[in-house]
This record gives C-alpha cells, sequence and structure tokens, in this order.
C-alpha cells in the first residue's frame, strides 16, 4: 500500500497537520513527563509516581479531559475526552494505552517510559485535530488508559476482567524495539511456578530419613531440557531454580523453580503446558516429594494481527521519515497487548529509539532515557493518532478494520477453517 498521509482530501490533511503541529508544540513537556518515569523506575503493580505523573499530566491540560485515578487498580489510571453534545456510546472511542512499569535491577530497560510518552502525546495531537476540525466521518471520543504490571502480571487482563475496554472501539500502543515494524507476531507465555516438598533429615549421618526436594528440582530440570529437543522450533521453554536448599549437610525438605513457556498460538501452549506439567509430576514420583504446580500470573496471548491499521500506521511513518526494514523471520517477545487484541481491533506497531541495544539491558535502559529517542518517539506518537485520523474520517477503512479483526479471531480460534470462511 503507498503512502496514505495526503490520499484522503483536505480534511484529512488537515487533521493530520494539526497532530504534528500540537506534538511537536508540546516537545518539551512530554519529554519531561518520560523522563520523570524513567528516573523513578518502579516495578509492576508499584507504579505509584508514574501513576501520578500520568494523572497529573492529563489533570493539568487546559481543556477537557476527565481523569479517573486509580482506575480499577491501584496502579491504573483512564483519562478521557469526548465531544460535547454527544451521547455516551454515539461517539467512536478510540483508546491509548501507556505502560510505565521498570524491570528489576534494570529499570527502565523495556522503554516504558516512552510508551506512556507515546500514548500520552498521541492522546493530546488527536484531541488537537478533532476539536480545531470536527467534520469526520464520525463523533469522535478520546481515552488513555493507564494499564500497569506489564512485566509481571498482567495488568491489561485485570483491567479486561474489570470492564475497562468494554466502551473501547479501537485501541492503540507502540513499543520501543530495534527497529520500526508496523506488526511483528509477538507469541503467547505462561508462567509456572513449582514446589516440591520433601523431609529434611542429616545428610551425612541418615540421608535414608530425608526425601530430597533439590533432587526432585534437579531432575524436573533434566527431564524439562530433554524436552527441549522435541519441541517445536517456534516454541520456547527456559526456567531457574530458585530455592535449593539452606546447608549441604540438611537434606533439602524443599525447592522452587520458576519456568515460562511460550509458543505462536494460545492452542498451542496448552499442549506445551501438558508436557511440562508431565516432566514436573515425574521427578516428584521419582523422589517421593510432593509438586504443587502453580500458575501465578495470566497467560498472555499472541497479537492479533490487523493489516489494515498496520498498513495506515506503515504508510503514516514512512510520511513522517521511518523506515520500515524487512521484518525478522521470528520474534519470540510476548504481551497482555494480545489478550486486548483479541477483545478490540488494534494495533502494537514497534519503533525504533536510535539504538541497537537490545530490549532488557543496561544499555537499552540508557538509551530510553537519552535526548535522542525524543524524535523516534514522537514520530511514533504522530503515526498513531493520524491512523486513528484515517479510520475516523474514511468508515470504508474502519469497517475494514473491523472486518480484518473479525476474521483474525475466527482464524485464532479454528486454525483449521475452511479458506471461504476465513
Amino acid at each position: 500500500m503507498g503512502p496514505l498521509f495526503f490520499f484522503m482530501g483536505k480534511k484529512t490533511k488537515q487533521h493530520k497537520l494539526i497532530i504534528a503541529e500540537r506534538i511537536d508544540s508540546m516537545a518539551q513537556q512530554l519529554h519531561r513527563l518520560s523522563l520523570d518515569i524513567w528516573s523513578r523506575p518502579e516495578l509492576s503493580a508499584q507504579e505509584v509516581s508514574a501513576h501520578d505523573t500520568l494523572v497529573r499530566f492529563f489533570s493539568e491540560q487546559n481543556q477537557g479531559w476527565t481523569v479517573q485515578s486509580q482506575y480499577k487498580l491501584p496502579t491504573a489510571f483512564r483519562a478521557s475526552w469526548g465531544p460535547l453534545g454527544v451521547s455516551r456510546g454515539a461517539a467512536l472511542n478510540v483508546a491509548f494505552l501507556c505502560e510505565y512499569d521498570a524491570l528489576p535491577g534494570i529499570g527502565h530497560a523495556c522503554g516504558h517510559n516512552l510508551i506512556a510518552e507515546v500514548g500520552a502525546a498521541a492522546a493530546v495531537g488527536l484531541k488537537a485535530a478533532v476539536e480545531t476540525h470536527a467534520e469526520q466521518a464520525v463523533p469522535v471520543e478520546i481515552t488513555v488508559l493507564g494499564t500497569p504490571a506489564e512485566e509481571a502480571v498482567g495488568g491489561k487482563i485485570d483491567l479486561i476482567r474489570a470492564g475497562a475496554f468494554s466502551d473501547v472501539d479501537l485501541v492503540f500502543m507502540a513499543h520501543p524495539a530495534q527497529q520500526d515494524a508496523p506488526f511483528l507476531p509477538t507469541v503467547t507465555i505462561a508462567e509456572m511456578s513449582v514446589k516440591y516438598h520433601g523431609k529434611a533429615s542429616h545428610a551425612s549421618a541418615y540421608p535414608w530419613e530425608g526425601v530430597n526436594a533439590l533432587d526432585a528440582a534437579v531432575l524436573a530440570y533434566s527431564n524439562l531440557s530433554a524436552l527441549r529437543q522435541q519441541l517445536k522450533p517456534e516454541w520456547r521453554l527456559h526456567g531457574i531454580i530458585k530455592h535449593g536448599g539452606v546447608k549441604p549437610n540438611i537434606i533439602p525438605a524443599y525447592s522452587e523453580l520458576e519456568f515460562y513457556l511460550r509458543t505462536p498460538q494460545l492452542s498451542d501452549l496448552w499442549e506445551l503446558k501438558a508436557k511440562a506439567e508431565a516432566c514436573f509430576r515425574a521427578a516428584a514420583l521419582a523422589t517421593g516429594c510432593q509438586v504443587e504446580i502453580i500458575y501465578p500470573a495470566h497467560t498472555y496471548s499472541n497479537i492479533l494481527p490487523n493489516f489494515t491499521l498496520a498498513n495506515l500506521y506503515e504508510s503514516n511513518g514512512k510520511a513522517l521519515g521511518m523506515k520500515f526494514p524487512e521484518q525478522p523471520a521470528s520474534f519470540s517477545g510476548s504481551t497482555d497487548f494480545g489478550n486486548v487484541s483479541f477483545l478490540v481491533p488494534g494495533i502494537h506497531p514497534f519503533f525504533y529509539i536510535g539504538t541497537d541495544a537490545l530490549n532488557h539491558t543496561e544499555e537499552y535502559a540508557k538509551a530510553a532515557g537519552a535526548e535522542v529517542a525524543q524524535l523516534h518517539t514522537l514520530r511514533a506518537a504522530k503515526a498513531l493518532a493520524m491512523t486513528a485520523v484515517d479510520v475516523m474520517c474514511c468508515p470504508d477503512l474502519l469497517q475494514q478494520a473491523r472486518e480484518d479483526f473479525r476474521l483474525a479471531k475466527l482464524r485464532a480460534e479454528d486454525r483449521h477453517a475452511n479458506p471461504e470462511q476465513t
């Protein structure tokens, strides 16, 4: 698809120019917002300062934002703006998502401070355009959702269950990466916590009285390593032994492992879970230990593609100077946005921030706070807001995006569907 920046006529061009102008005029304020979050990294579900910073940002905007702090979760928020004289539910509700949790020990090494900045910038840019030119095809409501705890427990899934997305029609967010990409096929992920309970005894005087929980953990780890040889190339299985005993002369009565399981499709994940559980239970049987298998966090789904929205984003991005190299053959990242993508049509593009460093490294954490990242971050925000303009000004594109969502969901639910149905 060719560039769409100017293809829809004068009104759409005016909307997009206003978006760019408003975001550029707020560049310093938006950078401060990002730096405030970056300089005080907070772990998942503990993002009190980031929550307060974003709530304050929207509360201090000049006009019209309704802001709800601690929205359904202690560190989530909602900021909304809607056109006057339009009844609730009659407008197209466009949502931008902000993430802002950090990683243990290395801070914002996944650039979630920049995700928050993108969501805020896109929202204020789109609001300026809609306020200035209200001639779009449908009335528009703009929502910003602060979605905590992506790195650990899946805050978006908690928000889904609490009804936070029930009135949303389209959803947008963008994530920092090593390149600009309108879509990357993320994978599903499940976290497993496995606990073995044995019996302590003196390891030298009477070891036969003990039941060795560390042996169970080691056997389980070896079982899973052997299983890995027979897994499909796209499947991932990786973990650690978190607890293995107290002292060498005490038979360990307790051990604990933590594993992540990843597959491209949710249906594959259930199969991998069953195989992994069999390995853990076999180790318990071999050693005489009792085993607990716990899933402490939500299961993250893969992201459903929406090629209409992704193509629009790419075209807007190219018009703004983005480069979109060939996508990597595989990508093993996971996000709770995948669960949102099964509920509402949306996109989750990735954007370059001026470094080749890899996410989840100290180098990437440094880059996420650097001045050079700002050009790329605000460009991604403009492209998101401009993509929203495309669909709100053209009912055919909006319908096409909704149809993409319907068909992608059908394919996910039935991978063997008749091609004529998909």
